[in-house]
């Protein structure tokens, strides 16, 4: 008797599903850490987000899509400024204000990127980090925003939030998680699309996904501009935080974007497990070595190289290579099936 194979396409293995339901699970804990963590905590997991939100951004902008930006700083801080500018002048409320910055952060970024995309390789690098550089410089001229020194922002803006300081960070806190979940959904769900197809083959060999009919131009314009927007309305977060800012902080290639390639680097580029790997270590590694003062940046350093000499795809790259085990899956395999239901 013949035998007839069938098979199906699948996007999800029983690693992923089960990762799924802890994940939701996580984030419902997360969502009640104003009811049982204190604000210590509360602003440490604020951060990790925030962090996340910027990591989880620039692996798709250089992992996904081969544009090495070290300059998204320029975004961070343009989104901060524009928050202020708005709730101080134009009597915006601070939390409408955000998703305004990020979009305002996308609008500004089409003129950029017709200009960076003229470069390639290193050279786009180098591009980027100049417009952060011409976005500090205007900044910091603007006298109204405190110029150089920075502004805070006024305390009668910052109660309007909401009635008690408690509430405020709580408040905040809760629209900070919901951004990152909301940038790590899209994220995933963008990779898994055609779309998400397309840009995962213009990064294996742009030749052969241009001759497939991939704009590959546009591809990248579009993943530009949209991390544009999001990194803008997590930088307008970020200050929203912090309550304070300034040009030499807000547009910071230290702190927003050399710390968020670490990250990336160290958990694997190119996955979306790797930049949450990567955010986790880098904390720990903060939390037990910040004492030590400039020691601290040293071993930071010195675990960097290691990783790279013994897992180049990073500590996620590592384990999903030894173990063949993804989280988030987003790549189709094909599952082969007989009549007697084996596989």
């Amino acid at each position: 008797m013949r035998t007839e194979n069938k098979y199906k396409v699948v996007q999800s293995t029983r690693t992923s599903r089960i990762s799924s339901i802890l994940l939701v699970v996580l984030i419902i804990v997360l969502f009640a850490a104003p009811y049982w963590a204190g604000r210590g905590d509360m602003r440490l997991l604020s951060e990790i987000f925030l962090y996340l939100s910027l990591a989880i951004l620039w692996n798709l902008l250089a992992g996904y899509s081969g544009l090495v930006s070290v300059g998204q700083q320029a975004f961070v801080g343009f989104g901060g400024y524009l928050l202020f500018s708005l709730a101080m002048f134009a009597n915006v409320p601070p939390l409408l204000a955000v998703p305004i910055a990020g979009l305002a952060g996308g609008i500004v970024a089409i003129p950029i990127a017709f200009l960076v995309f003229r470069l390639r390789g290193a050279y786009f690098a180098i591009g980027t980090w100049v417009v952060a550089e011409v976005f500090r410089l205007v900044f910091a001229q603007i006298s109204s925003l405190g110029g150089g020194s920075g502004t805070s922002l006024p305390a009668t803006i910052v109660k309007s939030i909401a009635s008690t300081k408690s509430m405020r960070e709580a408040t905040t806190y809760w629209v900070i998680l919901s951004i990152v979940v909301l940038i790590l959904l899209s994220v995933y769900f963008f990779l898994r699309s055609k779309n998400g197809i397309a840009l995962r083959a213009i990064k294996d060999n742009e030749l052969a996904a241009e001759s497939f009919g991939i704009n590959i131009w546009r591809t990248k314009f579009v993943i530009y501009i949209a991390t544009a927007a999001l990194t803008s309305t997590t930088g307008a977060l970020i200050y929203l935080q912090k309550l304070r800012i300034s040009p030499e902080a807000a547009f910071s290639v230290n702190d927003w974007t050399a710390i968020v390639i670490f990250m990336v680097v160290i958990g694997g580029i190119g996955s979306i497990e790797g930049p949450i790997i990567g955010v986790i270590l880098y904390f720990i590694l903060r939390e037990m070595l910040a004492d030590l003062g400039t020691i601290y940046l040293l071993i930071l350093g010195c675990v960097a190289i290691v990783i790279m000499l013994k897992a180049p795809r990073g500590v996620w790259g590592y384990f999903r290579d030894r173990y063949n085990i993804e989280l988030f899956p987003i790549k189709r395999s094909v599952v082969f099936k007989n009549n007697n239901g084996v596989k």
